[in-house]
């Protein structure tokens, strides 16, 4: 079967095939610093029962399983690859994924028997091929007949008079579109669609002026041996994380001090690795003009850094950057407010919930916002967690009605946050909201009138 068989294009099911273009650009009239732009008409382009934006490790999941439950479902992505932070952002780690079954079990699965499994071992954390992981997505995603429309950016919604979102409008090649939804998923990562949507978000940390983690921006190298170079790498024997110091004076002995003081090296074969060596502190993740100001930062510190480490000759002198990941990795972005807070006394305190969506095992884990505290402080901030519960509750909007939310835009304090945002916990996170979204647009009731018992 070839590829461009498999993809189906969100749009299939449209009901208007003739774009409706504003008015001509000399129609706008400039008032002052603002254009006035004519009014003009959006076109409706398909009606979905469950419509997910955003494609990365929760979106992607919530897609597939609210189409396997029987809904039609449109997914939304911005970038060119399903998968978000797991492929366009290189993150081949996925924390937190030993206790979770269901689609991302069977995501593991599927990589394992495809050989696109790191074959050293990495404990806990699972590291594996992004390309790989691309295509196998793509093919779920067919297999359950979900309409994938790539290249595409929420930027508006339509409510009704009873507060319910009813429409989302994007922005693409194809100029500005509406698609008609019954239940709405935001698996942006930064809560972009909620936001549009005029709900309330929290950001950032509290305890210092509401600055978020700094940014990291991920990539690929090659030409160097993991027998060779195995006390630098994160991996099962790594003990204490020692990696992390021995690449540190590895990369300063080059003449080069980065940016973060952890820099990590992550096995996907035995002669390619992922690296994560940067810090990029003070932006915000839905400013995008600090957005590309981090990502033209960070791309060239990578740069320098591989250039350090091959600088130092040995078994670092064939050191090559293969890649650098097309987004950056932004740890925090808001958090949009739902029926229920999960706070760092529930990460405390183990605590259970009967619509749990996912048990979380991983601890707090704070990148320091500010970077003279990275050296002084410790990353969970002097709280121990237990594992706890994520319930459905907070992945159902306060402010809005028909809309839900997976991944690290749930509704959570900064702490909490900290704790669930890894991938693992997004995909489990997307699951539920993927099957109770599609149990809600079939019965024609809101996700909050939906029983739902929890999966434990």
């Amino acid at each position: 079967m070839k590829r461009r068989q498999f993809i189906r294009i969100g749009g299939i099911s449209a009901v208007a095939s003739t774009m409706i273009l504003p008015a001509t650009a000399a129609s706008n009239k400039l008032i002052g610093n603002y254009i006035q732009e004519e009014k003009y008409k959006t076109p409706v382009k398909g009606h979905y029962d469950v419509i997910v934006s955003g494609a990365g490790p929760a979106g992607v999941v919530a897609a597939i399983e609210a189409a396997r439950n029987g809904a039609t479902t449109l997914l939304i992505e911005l970038h060119g690859c399903l998968g978000g932070v797991w492929t366009s952002g290189l993150l081949s780690w996925i924390l937190d994924q030993n206790n979770k079954s269901g689609i991302l079990r069977e995501i593991i699965d599927k990589l394992k028997s495809r050989e696109a499994v790191s074959p050293i071992p990495t404990g806990a954390s699972l590291s594996f091929d992004v390309e790989e992981m691309k295509l196998l997505l793509e093919e779920l995603c067919f297999d359950a007949g979900v309409d994938i429309r790539l290249h595409t950016r929420v930027v508006g919604t339509k409510k009704d008079k009873n507060n319910r979102l009813t429409h989302v409008i994007t922005e693409s090649k194809s100029g500005r579109e509406a698609w008609n939804g019954r239940i709405f998923i935001d698996s942006t990562g930064d809560g972009d669609l909620a936001a549009r949507a005029g709900c309330k978000f929290d950001y950032g940390d509290p305890e210092n002026n509401f600055t978020a983690q700094p940014f990291s921006l991920l990539a690929f190298v090659a030409g160097i041996k993991f027998d060779e170079i195995r006390d630098f790498v994160r991996w099962k024997d790594d003990v204490g994380s020692g990696s992390k110091k021995r690449l540190l004076k590895q990369i300063q002995s080059g003449g080069f001090n980065p940016s973060y003081q952890n820099p990590s090296l992550f096995p996907i074969r035995d002669d390619f690795f992922m690296i994560m060596a940067n810090h990029e502190y003070g932006f915000d993740g839905f400013n995008a003009t600090h957005v590309s100001q981090a990502t033209l930062q960070a791309r060239k510190e990578i740069g320098l850094i591989v250039k350090a480490l091959r600088k130092t000759g040995g078994i670092w002198e064939n050191l090559r950057l293969v890649a650098t990941a097309e987004q950056i990795g932004i740890r925090e972005g808001r958090r949009i407010h739902g029926l229920y807070t999960v706070t760092v006394q529930d990460v405390i305190e183990g605590r259970r919930h009967e619509d749990a969506v996912c048990r979380a095992t991983f601890g707090i884990d704070v990148h320091s916002v500010i970077k003279s505290h990275e050296t002084s402080g410790g990353y969970n901030r002097g709280f121990k967690g237990k594992p706890y519960d994520i319930p459905l509750r907070a992945l159902i909007a306060k402010d809005v009605d028909g809309l839900m939310m997976a991944g690290r835009c749930i509704s959570g304090d900064f702490l909490a946050h900290a704790s669930y945002r890894v991938t693992g916990n997004a995909a489990a996170m997307g699951e539920s909201v993927g099957k109770v979204a599609a149990q809600a647009a079939l019965a024609n009731l809101l996700p909050h009138e939906i029983k739902f018992t929890g999966i434990f």
